[in-house]
């Protein structure tokens, strides 16, 4: 179901609006929209670090940082806040999988980075598991459920409201919530194997 929202006033100071002006080539809209969003990406560059281990050398400021030139580099058109703290969050956990990589390859196995599965999706418990085993995980709910795997993500990861989700993903937050309790169910039971 698509969604029947109007479409934004792009001519605005709200980071909806900066991000159309950016996408209209204003390219004085970039400082003020880093002013607003960068507290946001920190707070999502935590969260995806929250549970990594002691001494991790990346830190949540220079993930926010190199996940804003990425996002800068997008081309595709904003449509909402919600819609580019997907992206961010997206583009935040490519580069935590990229860095995991690297260091796995240096250390031949050693040194895995964690995140934490929070209690929300696994179980009571704090499960910790590294970074590329989260992602092959999602890359293999996207195999058999695409809609499923960005749920994940963009809950987990982007701390997305059912409602935001919703939007997004252009379904109705009652929806989401029926394919979060599924998410989780196969989480639960892919992760018991």
């Amino acid at each position: 179901m698509a969604s029947t929202r109007p479409a934004p006033d792009r001519s605005d100071g709200s980071i909806t609006g900066l991000l159309g002006q950016l996408g209209q080539g204003n390219r004085e809209a970039e400082a003020r929209l880093i002013a607003q969003v960068y507290g946001e990406l920190r707070r999502l560059a935590r969260r995806h670090m929250r549970n990594e281990r002691a001494g991790h050398t990346l830190q949540p400021t220079a993930l926010v940082n190199e996940a804003y030139l990425k996002l800068l580099k997008q081309t595709i058109p904003w449509r909402n806040r919600a819609h580019f703290f997907a992206v961010a969050s997206q583009v935040m956990r490519q580069i935590l999988v990229d860095y995991a990589r690297a260091k796995r390859s240096q250390k031949r196995g050693g040194d895995k980075l964690h995140v934490s599965l929070s209690e929300e999706i696994a179980s009571p418990e704090v499960h910790t598991v590294d970074v590329l085993e989260l992602n092959e995980l999602l890359e293999a709910l996207e195999k058999l459920d695409p809609k499923l795997s960005r749920l994940l993500e963009l809950h987990y990861f982007g701390g997305l409201s059912f409602e935001e989700i919703g939007f997004v993903m252009g379904v109705s937050s009652k929806t989401v919530k029926r394919w979060w309790d599924r998410a989780r169910s196969w989480l639960r039971t892919r992760r018991g194997q």
